[in-house]
This record gives C-alpha cells, structure tokens and sequence, in this order.
C-alpha cells in the first residue's frame, strides 16, 4: 500500500478543492516516469516482447504533452501492472514502478509509488548483501532528478509516507 488513508491536498488539483497546481502535477508525472524508466531494464530483461510497461511510461509523458487523456494513462498504468503479476524480483518491481508512473496522471499520489517500486527494483536486482547499498543510490539518484519546484514537496511526502512505503527512503 502505497496511498495513504486521507489523501494529502498538496496531491489533489487545485480544481478538486486541493493545492496543486497542474504544472507541478505535471512535474510530478514527469520525474515519476524518469524513476520507472531508470529500472524499466530490468523488466525488459526479463520480458522483451512485454511492452507494457514502456507504454505506460510513455503515456504519463504524453499525458503531460496533452496527447493523450488522463484515462488514458491511467489505463495504460494498470496494464503496466498486469504485466508484473505473474513475475518475481526486480522485473516485477520495476512493472509496478511503470504503472505507478502512469497512474500519476489520475492521482497525483502515485509519484511515490514509481519511486519505491523502482528502489525496490534495485535492491532486488543487486548482487546479494548489496541490495541495502543499491536502494540507497536509486533513491540519491531519484533526489538528484527532482526539479526545484516540486523538491520540497516529494521529499516531504517521503518523510510522511516512508513506513507505508517498505521503508525505502530512509536508508
């Protein structure tokens, strides 16, 4: 479970009665994508006729292009995580990373899971006993990837999420 209980209104739009804007929305989207696509690999590795985690991928983008609708995304996100069901490990955490990316566009919440689903990829597809070691650079390689203009933001909601979350950002 990565969404918490009572939806947090830095993550609801302006127009539904929250704070966020769609621009940062679309940032949120944006680096989400950049965190599932960073691991994507390690899915296409294992599955590469499976492109539905590079669709989902692809479509938070577009969404945020304008090409495609929020429904869109969304749905290409839980076809994303179809895709990891019947999977183990890395490969799977890594789907699940993509489909969380594309949920963003309907729940702006979703950034988190792409980037705990993604840090979960990496310790899984680290050699054994450097997975701790591993999770740890995925996560500084996702803060290095944040833009300003939603930095303090994510890394608050990290703070607040963490231990719904595995734990994966304070390591």
């Amino acid at each position: 479970m990565i969404l918490p209980r009572v939806r947090d209104p830095r993550f609801v739009t302006i127009r539904r009665g929250g704070t966020l804007t769609d621009s940062d929305h679309h940032l949120l989207a944006l680096w989400a994508a950049s965190c599932a696509e960073h691991v994507l690999g390690l899915f296409e590795s294992a599955q590469p006729e499976d492109a539905r985690p590079r669709q989902a991928i692809e479509h938070a983008r577009a969404w945020v292009r304008g090409e495609v609708k929020m429904t869109q995304a969304r749905a290409a996100g839980g076809h994303a995580m179809g895709a990891a069901r019947d999977l183990r490990g890395a490969a799977r955490h890594a789907a699940y990373a993509a489909g969380q990316a594309g949920a963003v566009a309907h729940v702006a919440a979703h950034e988190l899971g792409a980037a705990a689903y993604a840090i979960k990829a990496a310790r899984a597809a680290a050699p054994e006993g450097a997975g701790e070691a591993a999770g740890r650079l995925e996560c500084q390689w996702q803060r290095a990837q944040l833009p300003e203009a939603i930095r303090e933001l994510v890394l608050d909601d990290q703070r607040l999420r963490n231990d719904i979350c595995w734990s994966v950002f304070d390591r």
